[in-house]
């Protein structure tokens, strides 16, 4: 007998976690949900996300699907979440579970990504959002850095923003279809969305503009960077805790869809 096939949308904290994916050494949120699952449904083996985030990063749409035996879910589809969440430490939340097609991929359907990155840009950290935002004590010059971020907007090699990995990547081309800051008083939000991340590339993004607004790199100086595809070439790697895996897109690429709507087959890699 066929499995049920369920799409979670999962929000955490990813302050006490090494990352999402299940690990050697260390607590991934992956491993706190499928030991949730696997209380309520044995036969549970794995779950799928959309992606990686990396240790201290944190996901308010993090989108995986999970198989559950169809003998073994004797509930209503809406008591799902519920159920899950009552297994699940505080810091890690099912938003919502629903059914899915039995041929949806969490990973490989997802069309976009949208992250968000928070700085708190005052001499003085705001204790509240210690876990949250990266302070940034000096003062920025935002329109240089607004200037900038429309330079990363299109189709782009990234390698030059992009951490180092143990294998070499197929491809580091990406296209970012948006890149914005917003200023609410030292409260500066950046927004990235794409089609696909490179291992610790937003981070290298943000830091990047950060250094620009701080004055330390012309924003002249980005097409070169780009262009080196050198990650020696461009600014520091933002810290993880100020990143948020905002949502994931599923339909056109270029389409501003809710996680909910119906996915459309297209290989996505995230890093």
């Amino acid at each position: 007998m066929d499995p049920l096939k369920f799409k979670l949308i999962i929000a955490y904290d990813g302050t006490a976690y090494a990352g999402w994916q299940v690990q050697t050494s260390g607590i991934g949120v992956q491993q706190r949900v499928e030991e949730a699952l696997q209380k309520i449904f044995p036969g549970v083996r794995r779950v799928h996300s959309s992606s990686r985030t990396d240790t201290g990063v944190h996901a308010l749409g993090m989108v995986a699907h999970v198989e559950i035996p169809r003998a073994e879910f004797k509930m209503p589809v809406a008591k799902l979440a519920l159920a899950l969440n009552a297994h699940l430490p505080e810091d890690i939340r099912i938003q919502s579970a629903q059914r899915c097609a039995a041929g949806f991929h969490a990973r490989f359907d997802a069309a976009g990504k949208e992250y968000r990155y928070l700085v708190w840009n005052h001499p003085a950290m705001n204790p509240l959002l210690r876990h949250r935002a990266w302070q940034v004590p000096r003062p920025l010059d935002l329109a240089a850095m607004r200037e900038a971020a429309q330079l990363f907007v299109g189709r782009h090699d990234f390698k030059s923003f992009a951490g180092t990995r143990s294998y070499e990547m197929e491809s580091t081309v990406r296209t970012v279809t948006k890149c914005t800051i917003k200023r609410r008083g030292p409260e500066l939000t950046f927004t990235i969305v794409g089609d696909g991340f490179l291992y610790k590339m937003c981070r290298g993004v943000v830091g990047t503009l950060v250094q620009i607004g701080e004055g330390k790199i012309a924003a002249q100086e980005l097409s070169q960077i780009l262009a080196g595809r050198d990650r020696r070439l461009a600014g520091m790697t933002a810290p993880a805790h100020g990143l948020v895996l905002w949502r994931v897109f599923y339909g056109k690429p270029n389409a501003v869809r809710t996680p909910e709507e119906t996915p459309h087959a297209a290989e996505h890699r995230s890093g």
